[in-house]
Order: structure tokens, then sequence, then C-alpha cells
């Protein structure tokens, strides 16, 4: 990754400096983002690089605010931030077509979470998926169904958000009591009274709020992409998913020697089998929203 120094936030109270300091570096336009991303992918520059970091700080800046709420350092809640958005510029890949802001999102939002989990002083249990998942989310869903009162939900409040959140009755009840007998979600933030932990125990930006959503969304994706797959014939998605599903991609070269085709004729088959691929994924998804009922009321 990029060798320059990023700008520092060392302390709470060097934030405005921070913020203004991350303020001068430009925004790209989509065609230098893309162009940047090729030179750090193709040729190792480190120059773009750094450019493509810096350009997206507000971006880490942006989140991390939305995670003040939980007590942390927010100058440690930024440098975790700044740490995703590096993993996402290692990772990203612009031929795929998305932006590197809606890919960095979530491997920033990723790095920021992991990090209050391992320093919240709350969470004294381990980190599965569910665990995370009902940390970040429960008391929101408590509001969305009016459980206000403190103490243990009733057991049709239980259910509710166990089936609005995919996880046992048994982890809303365990997690709701780590909660609430740690400390009081009413307590005030600061002695004067201003604000309450309840209203900054989670991230409130427009992303977080439909978190939910987009992880059903993406639950839809992922089995109109299985179903579609089938589409293929064994080359082609031996070809597809090693260009298009896998972490680190394998080279067209090496695709090429496995087939005994030259990389212009394996990139074909690639272009053809990804285009086969999103047609069936449109029609399944297609299907899928006509037959999902809405089970639940919205939250």
């Amino acid at each position: 990754m990029a060798s320059t120094v990023l700008p520092a936030l060392l302390n709470e109270g060097g934030l405005s400096r921070y913020l203004d300091e991350i303020r001068r570096f430009p925004m790209l336009k989509p065609e230098e983002e893309f162009m940047l991303a090729k030179r750090w992918r193709e040729h190792d520059d480190r120059e773009a690089a750094h450019k493509l970091v810096t350009s997206h700080l507000r971006l880490v800046a942006k989140i991390a605010m939305g995670y003040r709420g939980y007590g942390l350092p927010i100058s440690e809640v930024v440098s975790e931030g700044n740490v995703g958005l590096m993993q996402a510029v290692k990772r990203f890949e612009p031929d795929k077509g998305f932006r590197l802001a809606t890919y960095a999102m979530w491997w920033i939002k990723a790095a920021i979470q992991e990090y209050i989990l391992r320093s919240w002083s709350l969470v004294k249990m381990g980190t599965t998926a569910n665990q995370k998942k009902l940390f970040f989310n429960l008391r929101k869903a408590k509001s969305h169904i009016s459980a206000y009162e403190e103490g243990d939900l009733r057991p049709e409040q239980v259910k509710t958000i166990a089936t609005r959140l995919g996880v046992t009755e048994q982890d809303v009840i365990d997690m709701n009591r780590r909660l609430g007998g740690d400390t009081s979600l009413n307590a005030p933030l600061r002695q004067e009274g201003e604000g309450e932990w309840q209203d900054w125990l989670v991230d409130d930006s427009a992303d977080q709020e439909t978190i939910l959503a987009n992880e059903e969304e993406g639950r839809n994706r992922l089995t109109a992409l299985r179903d579609a797959l089938g589409v293929l014939n064994d080359r082609e998605r031996r070809i597809f998913e090693a260009r298009r599903l896998q972490d680190e991609p394998v080279t067209l070269e090496e695709l090429s020697g496995e087939f005994g085709v030259s990389r212009e004729r394996v990139r074909q088959i690639e272009v053809r089998a990804f285009e086969k691929v999103q047609e069936a994924v449109k029609k399944g998804l297609a299907k899928l929203e006509m037959a999902t009922p809405a089970a639940l009321p919205a939250m």
C-alpha cells in the first residue's frame, strides 16, 4: 500500500484540524478513479494507491462519526476506518464497474465494528456473526417495536426481533441482558445530561438505517447467483468463478494454460459467461420478489 504518510488524527481536540486537512484532498472523477485503480492493480503504482486512499478519507471520517457514541477515542475509530479503506483499495477491481466508495464503505464499517467489539468493555462475549448483528442492531430493533421498558423483553417481542434479525430467541435474550445489565442505556452521556447512551449506541447514518434491507437483498442476490451459475457449462463456470468470485482472481495467463487457449479467448469466455449470469440473476431476482410475501411489518 502507499508509503506516503497519511494525515493523522492524534486526539479528540484535533478533530476540526484533521477534517480541514483531509478536505484538501480532491475528490476523483469516475475516469480518474478508474485509471488510478488500474495503475495500482496492474503496475503496483503506490502513488496511485495513495491518491485513491486520500480522496476517500472524508468517507472514513463521515462513517466514523456515526460511532462516536460508543465512548471510544474518535482518533482510534478513524484510524481503524482508514485501515479498512486501505484494505478496500488493495482489493478493489475497477473493471467490475463499481465506484470505490461503494466498495470501500463495507470494509470501513467492518474495520470499525471489529475495533468496537474488541475494545468496548460492555461486550463480554464471543464475536460470532449473529452476536455482531445483535450488538449493532438490537436497540434499533427494540425501538421499532416500541420495546422501551428496561428489563427482559416480552416473549412476543423476543420472537419478532429474532425473526427479523435472523438469530435465535436465546441470542436476543442474552444480548439484551448483557447490554442492559452492564449499564443503563438511559444514562446521560455527560454530567450535564446532554443526550442519553441509547441515542448514540448505534450508527444512525442512512446506510445503517437500511442495513437489514441490504442484508435481505444480499441474500436474495446470493440465491439468484447460485441458481444463475447453472446456465453455464463447466468451462464457463470455472472461468467465471476464478475471475469474478474469488478474492484473488486467477490471471488470464493461468487460465489460458489450464484450458490450452489464448488469454484473449479466456477473456471472451469470461465476458460471455458474465453476461449470461447477469441476465439469469435479473430473472431470478424478479421471481424472488414476486414469490416473497410480506411476512413481517416494516420496522
